[in-house]
């Protein structure tokens, strides 16, 4: 038998992982299975609360999770598709009776038949447990109920009870066509009146004219997450303190009620941070010197005494989010006063629920107070941007987008507690392009404890992001199936895959997103599993599909051979605008960076081969004249005309949701995020900027010939 420091795992050790939904092998980049070492199965099980000192620890931790379901009267959370009823299991004394009950979210209750089977009871702890099953009615309603079980000595026990939908019906603007839309990294696309960045107002500036001007009925933005809320200031949206709420960066100023209320004084001062922000924030977008200007704007604005009416609407506002945004803003207040990372606070203040956060919650109400109103006026600006949207005609309008995981050192990390992980941290495998992996530096969800808490975080996280909007990408959909967990001190390479309840995660993403009418798009890039796609395609959720990744058996794929329930794109945020790539700019930049395999000119001449192929596509679909050749030294008006067939290209598809990246519609060629790199490039700080790279202005970009038509194509 293998020690307890011996890299190859105990057959019990391989148990208790496969127990956990730990992998013990998966398919590496290069071929063949790959056998996870016992150190790294050790370490994951541990984060996961399983003690794996040694071997005799092991085997008792391998009875322990096997009889974990005999000692609990029914299983925490029971989640189910529509019509289905299915059978749970009821532990009790052997030989004792049971009745259970459903009681519906919306009031009364409803009988739960127990069913005719024979289990063998299992010998616990000197008493015998009886294993009873009851089936749930078929015809319970979707929704978040509870399953009660009541027991011969009068006690009861409950779980949650989550009845999803079979599958999500299409959007009603698709079920017949399709729709297309803009696709918006809203900070990057500012106006005149916009503080250095782009913000809500600019959002719903942008929703109105795609929608009325050019026929768009959605803009998918970019994560809208909140980041730390003092300098510096994470720039990536998909590394955000709280998944939950959103940044008050994107807040606009003048959209703030009290404005009106200001005096002469303090709007002269308003005027004065405004340039101030601009000033810092002209060829990149600078968060921190923003934040301070809107910072103190806004401090002004909360100072200002609020109506009746709109204090009402501020407490109503604070009872709907509950506990969750009281945490947050708490989080905030601390880090304001004792900075990042929660973890070298003193340990009495890590804790949320500890009485040194209820008193110091206490002694700082007004700042507490300050960070839940900020959030409240994110709620006022995006319900304006989405009325906006349906009213110039968008059929979805704003469709938001969900990072994979939170900052270890954000507010959902601190008040979240152990429904996140904070052994591991979420990355990659190794792969061609990555081959010592990655690792994201994001704790992910505890499956087990999840499970515990009835899902309740994940569903209030997906409440808040749906609220007020036409549709939610989930990015790395995969995530939902299993993540890539890398224990702390070791290298993305020491990692293994975890499982998670998929039909639970996806069920209730289908459940929260039915209940709002939103369209659902998972990104779903890459190498992924079969049964994903299968999945989601049952359940009615859009994949993704980018042109330049789709080619089959080395060929370019056809137009015709997209999935129909996909929203298709020529680029995406992680590759450079279309102009870009035809012109190799990023070959160029990779280059510069040093994180190209071979040299640029090799990665030249394999990019240009690959354009190549796929204009000579463009020009089969009389797109493109015959001859046509783009390159690096082409004019702007041929790579123009080059972007325009792309999308055209897109448009012969059957995919239900076309988009178009904002920067296309200017011919930008400037990459927004430059993977593999962190300080090396201004990742998520370069503004929209015409093919030039002079930035310019949501009104240019409103104004210029190529947005018009790109609609052509993409509404006919």
């Amino acid at each position: 038998m293998p020690s307890s420091d011996s890299a190859t795992p105990s057959p019990a050790l391989l148990d208790l992982a496969r127990e956990y939904g730990v992998a013990t092998d998966y398919h590496g980049w290069k071929g063949g299975l790959v056998d996870i070492p016992a150190p790294t199965l050790r370490a994951v099980l541990s984060a996961l609360g399983a003690d794996t000192t040694d071997e005799p620890a092991v085997q008792a931790s391998l009875r322990e999770v096997r009889d974990r379901p005999w000692r609990q009267v029914l299983p925490p959370t029971v989640v189910c598709r529509e019509g289905d009823g299915p059978w749970v299991p009821v532990h009790v004394p052997h030989g004792s009776s049971v009745r259970c009950t459903v009681e519906l979210e919306s009031g009364g209750a409803w009988n739960a038949s127990l069913v005719e089977r024979w289990v063998e009871p299992r010998q616990l702890d000197g008493r015998l447990v009886g294993e009873a099953t009851i089936e749930v009615p078929s015809d319970i309603p979707l929704g978040w109920h509870t399953l009660v079980a009541h027991l011969e000595d009068g006690s009861t026990a409950s779980a949650t009870l989550i009845v999803t939908p079979r599958t999500l019906p299409l959007h009603p603007s698709i079920e017949h066509g399709r729709v297309w839309g803009l696709m918006s990294q809203i900070y990057a696309a500012r106006s005149e009146q916009s503080w250095g960045m782009g913000d809500l107002g600019d959002l719903a500036e942008t929703a109105a004219w795609a929608g009325e001007d050019l026929g768009a009925d959605f803009v998918l933005v970019n994560p809208l997450h909140a980041a730390q809320p003092v300098p510096p200031l994470e720039a990536s949206p998909y590394l955000p303190a709280t998944r939950r709420f959103a940044s008050p960066l994107y807040l606009r100023i003048e959209d703030v009620p009290e404005m009106a209320l200001l005096s002469a004084a303090e709007h002269a001062r308003v005027i004065a941070l405004t340039e101030r922000a601009r000033r810092s924030s002209v060829d990149l977008i600078d968060r921190d010197a923003i934040w301070e200007s809107k910072g103190e704007a806004l401090a002004m604005l909360f100072a200002v005494p609020r109506s009746a009416r709109r204090e009402r609407g501020f407490r109503r506002y604070v009872r709907s989010e509950g506990q969750g945004l009281v945490d947050s803003a708490t989080w905030c207040a601390l880090v304001e006063e004792l900075g990042m990372p929660w973890r070298a606070w003193p340990v009495e203040l890590r804790d949320p629920r500890s009485p040194a956060v209820e008193e110091f919650r206490r002694e700082n109400a007004e700042a507490v107070e300050f960070h839940m109103w900020l959030q409240w006026q994110i709620r006022l600006q995006l319900e304006q941007a989405q009325r906006d949207a349906l009213s110039a005609g968008m059929s979805i309008g704003v469709v938001h987008d969900l990072a994979v995981g939170v900052h270890p050192d954000g507010a959902d990390a601190w008040a979240l507690g152990d429904a996140l992980v904070h052994e591991v941290s979420v990355g990659a495998p190794p792969d061609q392009f990555n081959q010592m992996g990655q690792d994201w530096a994001q704790p992910p969800w505890h499956p087990g404890r999840l499970a515990e808490l009835g899902y309740a975080p994940y569903r209030d996280m997906l409440r808040t992001v749906l609220r007020d909007s036409g549709g939610i990408r989930i990015d790395h959909i995969l995530g939902l199936f299993r993540l890539w967990w890398v224990p702390a001190g070791r290298t993305p390479r020491d990692g293994t895959y975890v499982s998670y309840d998929a039909a639970a995660l996806i069920g209730i993403l289908a459940l929260e997103a039915h209940r709002v009418g939103a369209v659902v798009i998972g990104e779903d890039l890459g190498v992924v599993a079969p049964t994903l796609r299968e999945t989601m395609l049952e359940r009615g959720i859009h994949g993704t599909s980018i042109l330049w990744f789709e080619w089959r058996d080395g060929q370019f794929l056809p137009p015709e051979a997209y999935r129909s329930l996909c929203m298709a794109t020529v680029t995406t945020h992680d590759l450079p605008p279309s102009a870009g790539y035809l012109t190799l700019a990023h070959v160029e930049l990779r280059g510069e960076l040093g994180v190209l395999e071979g040299t640029v000119d090799e990665e030249k001449a394999t990019e240009a081969a690959s354009i190549a192929t796929v204009v000579e596509a463009l020009i089969g679909r009389g797109l493109l004249p015959a001859g046509t050749v783009v390159g690096p030294d082409s004019p702007q008006s041929l790579v123009d005309d080059v972007v325009v067939a792309l999308h055209a290209y897109l448009a012969q598809s059957p995919a239900k949701i076309l988009g178009v990246a904002v920067p296309d519609l200017v011919g930008d060629r400037r990459t927004v995020n430059q993977p593999g790199t962190s300080w090396e490039y201004p990742n998520w700080k370069v503004p929209v900027a015409d093919s030039a790279g002079r930035p310019v202005t949501l009104e240019q970009i409103e104004a210029s010939p190529l947005a018009a038509r790109l609609a052509d194509v993409l509404r006919t």
